[in-house]
């Protein structure tokens, strides 16, 4: 890569800042201590089976394992493709499709059902449950090929996770509350990541031990509202309604993107930044808020005090072309076009989980120098979103952020670092 510009010393010094408060918020939200206090105090009578799904399913059913030993008479992890780092004792480990369900979601799911097939009231169903299990657990009540084609309607609209989710649980044998059905009689009891703002435990991976809240009627309007192509048979099956009371089910919360952004901020603190979390529940077009925390930037950059300003939440990415990319890297580029020129500006976001999107990036980075380093090599930002290829466009000044699956899964956070010039 060749470049008629360097990075200044002060530019390099606050991406060695963004590095560090991204691996420290990311340790903090690792869900092992979190599964291991859950579980503490807990007794299971009978027989427990254990059913781990999501991007974290993994790490949590090794917290669990550690903490239950031969306790746990069979189990099943369901995670994402690389996200199984080496065998558990008694548990089946299996990888699928994120964020389409594929054949290997389907397999794995009905792996996991007959697990708890007759079982009796003194057996309890241990369902460790992380964000991206809508598409990883999945029994579809249409054609598989139907199902993949619904999702990529959804995903490319730029339909919100809890629209997708309330679709997703009426074309599902497995979701709103229908797994929790199958455990029967068997007690089941839930230990949920959360990924989703505000925590809505029925729509968390599409809620499958959960009763669900949301409706027919909302389903309708949301097909309606996308204009989503659906056969006879999809129609009718957003026409039936979803268990709404699990008497045997019990559910625990264990980890938010609150504990992400807590986290991120405690390390700005340590690095002498003065932290302010804007948000938490950051839920609007990835652009838009690369925009939004460019124009923070803008106001602040003659800041006399190192500042940080801080989002969690998951941004959509409206597809408009054909490129590469996710919705940090959308975000981060954006925040480009708008601190080109500010020398003491860093902006960054990143997915908890180190995945954006269908690439291997967890997110990008952006300072004052990215916008004329990409035009020094042909890219025009505003071209390159339209396309959604943020990927390789920040891939030329190193902008892509590579952390590698992480074994958790709550969110993403961005922020903005100025420091006094």
């Amino acid at each position: 890569m060749s470049q008629s510009h360097e990075r200044s010393a002060l530019q390099r010094s606050m991406r060695s800042d963004a590095e560090h408060i991204i691996h420290r918020s990311i340790q903090a939200v690792l869900p092992d201590q979190a599964v291991l206090h859950a579980l503490q105090g807990h007794k299971f009578p009978g027989r427990v089976f254990l059913v781990s799904v999501g991007k974290a399913a993994w790490q949590m059913a090794a917290a669990a394992s550690r903490c239950l030993g031969e306790t746990i008479t069979a189990g099943a992890v369901i995670t994402k493709y690389g996200h199984v780092r080496a065998p558990i004792a008694n548990i089946a480990c299996y990888e699928a499709g994120h964020p389409v369900p594929d054949a290997n979601s389907f397999q794995a799911t009905r792996a996991a059902l007959k697990l708890v097939q007759g079982l009796s009231e003194q057996d309890t169903v241990l369902f460790l449950l992380s964000g991206g299990g809508s598409a990883l657990f999945e029994l579809p009540l249409v054609p598989a090929e139907e199902l993949q084609h619904i999702t990529n309607q959804l995903l490319a609209s730029g339909a919100d996770i809890l629209e997708i989710n309330t679709i997703r649980k009426r074309l599902s044998g497995v979701k709103g509350g229908r797994f929790a059905q199958h455990c029967a009689p068997a007690r089941i009891f839930s230990v949920v990541l959360s990924d989703i703002l505000g925590d809505p435990l029925d729509m968390i991976a599409s809620g499958p031990a959960y009763p669900d809240r949301s409706t027919c009627t909302q389903a309708r309007s949301i097909a309606e509202k996308y204009h989503l192509s659906l056969s006879t048979q999809a129609a009718s099956l957003l026409k039936q309604e979803t268990p709404k009371l699990l008497p045997h089910a019990e559910t625990c919360i264990i980890g938010s993107v609150h504990e992400l952004c807590r986290a991120a901020a405690e390390t700005c603190q340590i690095l002498g930044y003065q932290p302010l979390i804007l948000t938490d529940r950051l839920c609007c077009q990835a652009r838009e808020a690369g925009s939004f925390l460019a124009s923070i930037a803008q106001s602040h950059a003659t800041t006399d005090t190192p500042l940080a300003f801080l989002a969690g939440g998951e941004t959509v990415v409206r597809l408009t072309g054909s490129g590469k990319g996710g919705r940090n890297q959308e975000l981060a580029l954006a925040a480009a076009h708008g601190i080109a020129g500010l020398s003491n500006v860093f902006v960054f976001s990143v997915g908890s989980d180190g995945t954006d999107g269908p690439t291997d990036a967890a997110g990008g980075m952006a300072d004052g120098m990215t916008a004329c380093l990409l035009a020094e090599q042909g890219f025009s930002i505003p071209k390159v979103l339209e396309d959604n290829d943020a990927y390789h466009a920040l891939k030329e000044v190193d902008g892509l952020i590579m952390t590698g699956p992480t074994g958790t899964n709550v969110n993403d956070v961005s922020a903005v670092l100025i420091r006094p010039t």
